[in-house]
């Protein structure tokens, strides 16, 4: 009976790097979370090396590594260009991985392999088109059809539109920190998306203003995507999602053309996705 091909996936975030080895199948076989070591990219890769080597697993039977990254990659070489939430640049990182381990890197942004994950073993397995999006310190977005990440929206948070006559990116007004972003220009002080939809369950008027201005925008943002890629699913994740039961009811309600899900695959969609990307490639 022939050895079921397993891949290394690494999801390399701004606060965790987590390794799993992955089989054919997409079961995860081993699994390994650290602290990403931040602003040195020396210290970068040894944490990167340190956690796959305490997954106590034989790299050199691995087929290949698959990986999802916060930043701006070259896929054809495995190059990171720029990791912002990590405070480093310039990373070979198909390079390097090569020369430790021997194996191919395939590489692609984070929410593009977290997008994979969930179209092929998440909620969107049974739909053509599916567009994931993550709501949390940023607002990313990327899509999927029949099975393989499109190559063209990875930005979609930084679309300009136009409010109160004034230009702003979805990102800025839109994601958790958008949220906050937008209180300030009603001269509402908050910390934090979950202290505006608690203000809100308060009956605070400002607040509620505040909230229905900021589902406004996120529907603006969605009919756009959905008027541009038509998907038949989004799926949504993020930290923002943590308080999904003060909104998503009320997001839903006011895109009722849309099919809202939230992420299956929570934590585990870059990982899984990651896999998924190098067992596509290999």
């Amino acid at each position: 009976m022939a050895m079921k091909k397993t891949v290394l996936a690494l999801d390399i975030g701004g606060t965790n790097t987590r390794a799993a080895i992955v089989d054919e199948d997409y079961h995860v076989l081993c699994e390994k979370i650290l602290p990403t070591k931040r602003g040195n990219v020396n210290d970068f890769m040894e944490q990167i090396y340190t956690t796959i080597d305490e997954l106590h697993y034989d790299i050199s039977t691995i087929s290949a590594i698959g990986a999802g990254v916060p930043g701006v990659v070259n896929r054809d070489t495995g190059y990171i260009y720029t990791l912002p939430n990590v405070g480093i640049t310039n990373i070979p990182l198909g390079e390097l991985l090569l020369q430790k381990y021997h194996k191919k890197l395939f590489l692609r942004n984070d929410a593009e392999v977290a997008c994979l994950g969930e179209a092929t073993i998440g909620k969107g397995k049974d739909y053509s088109a599916t567009f994931f999006i993550t709501i949390s310190t940023g607002l990313g977005g990327s899509l999927t059809k029949d099975g393989h990440v499109q190559d063209y929206i990875t930005e979609i948070g930084h679309t300009t539109f136009i409010y109160k006559d004034k230009p702003f990116e979805y990102e800025f007004l839109a994601s958790g920190t958008g949220i906050v972003n937008l209180a300030k220009l009603y001269n509402l002080d908050i910390h934090s998306a979950k202290e505006l939809f608690l203000l809100k369950e308060e009956k605070n008027q400002l607040a509620m203003l505040i909230y229905n201005e900021w589902l406004n925008i996120l529907t603006s943002f969605l009919q756009l995507i959905n008027n541009s890629y038509e998907p038949d699913i989004f799926v949504f994740t993020g930290g923002v999602f943590k308080s999904k039961e003060y909104f998503f009811e009320d997001l839903r309600l006011k895109n009722d053309n849309l099919y809202l899900e939230e992420c299956d695959l929570k934590e585990s969609a870059g990982l899984l996705g990651a896999a998924i990307y190098a067992l596509q490639n290999i």
